[in-house]
């Protein structure tokens, strides 16, 4: 029989009322990572310099090698948006940071 993966439901700030499932474990060790890396306050921190800074930090069972570090931190950086627990700057370059 296969194993069933947990799965979370996250959000999307830039389609509000677009709701996807993900794997659970996955998000919660990206999010807990990034809440990690984040600074508290502007004018924050660009995705980039935030996926090189928690990628060491990633377990390596979910991640291995940092794998698809990108893509998660995207989804959670968008979830935690639209939940209102971190903020972007309103003009570029993306900073982001925790409220």
């Amino acid at each position: 029989m296969a194993k069933t993966t947990e799965r979370i439901e996250v959000e999307n700030i830039s389609s509000p009322h677009h709701k996807v499932r993900v794997d659970a474990a996955k998000y919660t060790a990206m999010r807990s990572a990034l809440m990690a890396v984040l600074p508290a306050a502007a004018p924050g921190m660009t995705p980039t310099d935030a996926i090189a800074a928690l990628r060491p930090t990633l377990p390596a069972d979910l991640f291995p090698g940092g794998e698809k570090a990108g893509w998660w931190m995207k989804c959670v950086q968008l979830d935690l948006e639209a939940k209102g627990v971190i903020r972007r700057a309103e003009k570029p370059p993306v900073r982001l940071w925790r409220v």
